[in-house]
This record gives structure tokens, sequence and C-alpha cells, in this order.
């Protein structure tokens, strides 16, 4: 896969090697807690205190400090400032009595992301979603690609529908580094999308969600442990594991030149494990504060519904508000269930004031 990086990939790498998918089922793997902060004491300024000598700053010892975190984490995406904004609502490639399709663009740090709009015709502000979409391969991805469904679902019912394309797909900018860094890249863009929406007058800044699907799953995660407080829910479909290693070892090892420059890079998960648990939201749900809706077909062949059951298991134990559906007979793609997973997530984001 990723046929348009492999060269990246390999390039990046010759610059870092040197340095370097109706029920709840629960049972919880083991989680980290983030890391806390201590204020260093101060000497005592009581006047009765017999310490007659104030400490020199030249000699008071410095503060603790926090290591920084691997740029390549999900700590650095806790600590990165964000940029998003500089919405830019283009052209009109559909119409119809219920919305207005547009080609858009934002900001995300150095780079420009396209996507589609959907604005309802009703007035607004609205509530609005952004829609993470699935792997598909880059080079044959096109705007808006993914997710058409839900796109015309949601924005039938009054959401404003931000649909990303992620760096390196349709007209966004492209970014070397984003299979060596292990698509967090990704994730980066779905906050600043967020941000770029509350710029918009059609969208209510305090009621923005997001849904995605697959892939995309595993970025809301990442959102959701990232910046707590972001948006008002989450919604995933067939997500991939929110443990990294398992996704790693399922997708991403087949593609040798790709997952040689990352194990050259960062080493294998067994060797280097600080690393790949830095990379796993499941290690961080403790952080999440917005409830998280899962739906996952039981015979998903692609994603196995034991991930979806076992991020649901570890979301339960942090003690956070997370539900999951499983669907009988239905495949990762959702087929005559669709509708009533649907149904299900506009009653769950409704409820939760979307």
């Amino acid at each position: 896969m990723r046929r348009r990086m492999k060269w990246a990939v390999l390039a990046v790498l010759g610059l870092t090697a040197a340095t370097a998918c109706t029920s709840a089922d629960e049972t919880a793997p083991q989680q980290s807690a983030p890391p806390t902060n201590s204020s260093p004491g101060r000497p005592s300024a009581n006047p009765s205190s017999p310490v007659t000598s104030p400490i020199s700053p030249a000699t008071t010892p410095p503060p603790p400090s926090t290591p920084a975190a691997h740029p390549v984490s999900l700590q650095a995406l806790m600590a990165k400032k964000y940029n998003g904004g500089d919405l830019r609502v283009g052209r009109v490639l559909a119409r119809n009595a219920a919305y207005t399709r547009y080609f858009v663009t934002y900001r995300s740090g150095a780079l420009r992301i396209s996507g589609i709009m959907n604005l309802p015709t009703t007035p607004g502000p609205h509530p609005a979603l952004v829609l993470n979409h699935g792997y598909i391969d880059p080079a044959i991805y096109t705007n808006g690609r993914g997710l058409m469904r839900e796109q015309d679902y949601l924005a039938r019912r009054g959401y404003v529908v931000l649909h990303t394309d992620y760096r390196n797909h349709a007209q966004s900018s492209d970014d070397p580094r984003s299979e060596l860094d292990l698509r967090l890249g990704y994730t980066e863009d779905v906050i600043n999308a967020v941000h770029a929406l509350r710029t918009s007058q059609s969208v209510d800044p305090e009621r923005i969600g997001l849904l995605g699907r697959s892939m995309g799953g595993g970025i809301t995660y990442n959102v959701l442990v990232a910046q707590p407080g972001l948006v008002k829910a989450g919604v995933v479909f067939a997500p991939v594991s929110s443990d990294a290693v398992d996704n790693f070892n399922r997708w991403t090892r087949e593609d040798t030149q790709v997952s040689n420059a990352i194990l050259r890079t960062y080493g294998e998960p067994a060797r280097n494990p600080a690393f790949w648990r830095n990379l796993s939201a499941i290690n961080f749900f403790g952080r999440v504060t917005e409830p998280l809706l899962i739906h996952h077909g039981a015979s998903d062949s692609t994603c196995p519904i034991a991930w979806s059951r076992e991020t649901l298991a570890a979301l339960k134990s942090a003690g956070k508000d997370a539900t999951m559906y499983t669907y009988p007979g239905e495949e990762h793609a959702f087929g005559p269930a669709w509708p009533t997973s649907m149904a299900r997530t506009v009653s769950f984001l409704k409820r939760h004031g979307l």
C-alpha cells in the first residue's frame, strides 16, 4: 500500500536513521495514567524562622524538568499548539433542497488541507461534524471520497458536515514524513478541522462532534485523548484497534519497504515498548472527557470486533461514558443494518447536545 509515499518514507529515513471494526462487553486491559507536574517548594518567608541568610539565586537548585515528548507520540499531540482556521469555502460541487456541497480548504500547521463541506439550507448556526474517512490509497483518492452515505444523511438532518481529505490526499498539501510518522499528522489535520469549523458563521462553535470509520475511528480515538474538551461527542464505525501495535502488525508489516523504514527508525515493539505504547490511545483513555459511541459488525473480517470490545472495556474501566452496538452478520462496510446504526448515531448526538 501507500505507493505514493514509499519513496518519501525511504528518503526521510536516510535523514533520520543515523539518529536513530447491541451489547457492551467489558474486560479491561491495563492502562497508564498521564504524567502530572509538581511544583517545587519555596523557602519559608516567616520572620520568626531561624534562617537568616537568603539562598542566592545562583545557588538555588533548578526545578525538576519534564522530559520532552517524543515528536512522534500522542504526548506530542497533547502539547502541540494548533492553528486550524482560514476556512475557505470554494466552488459549489452539488446542490439540492436540503444542503449545498462545497469544496473547502483550511490551515493545518504549515499545510493546507482540502475537503468538502455540506451546508444545510435551513437557518443556522448549525451543529457540525468532522468526518474522518477510512484508509483509501492516496494514489486513487479523490476529494470527499469515503463516508458518502454519512455525508448526505447527516446534512439532511441539519448538520454542517466537514469531510477532511487529510494531508497527501486529493488537493491537500504533501507531507513526505507522513508514513514514517505513523500518520499522526492525520490526527493533527482533524484537530485543526474542528478549529477551522469554529470560525464559520454557519456553525455553533460549542456543538461540534466527530465521526470516524475504520482508520478514521482510530484517528477519532487519538483526537479524544490528545485534546479532551475539543468536541462534544464521538462516534466510530468498524474502528481499527486503539493499540498501535495491532494496526502495525495487521497492515503495515506486509509492506516491507515502509515497515522496515519504521522499524529501523523506532525499533520493534518488543524492543522499544515505550515508543509504541505512546502511540496507542488505549493507554491514555483516562484523559477522555467526551461520550463515545462504537458501532461494529460481528462478521467484520477487516477490523476484528475483539478490538472494539477491548477498547470499550478499557474506556469503562477508566470510568468513561462509552456505548457499543454490535451487528450480527454485518461486515466491515455495513449493509442492512446501516440505517439502524445511523438512526442510533443521530439519537446519541442529540442526547449529548449535538
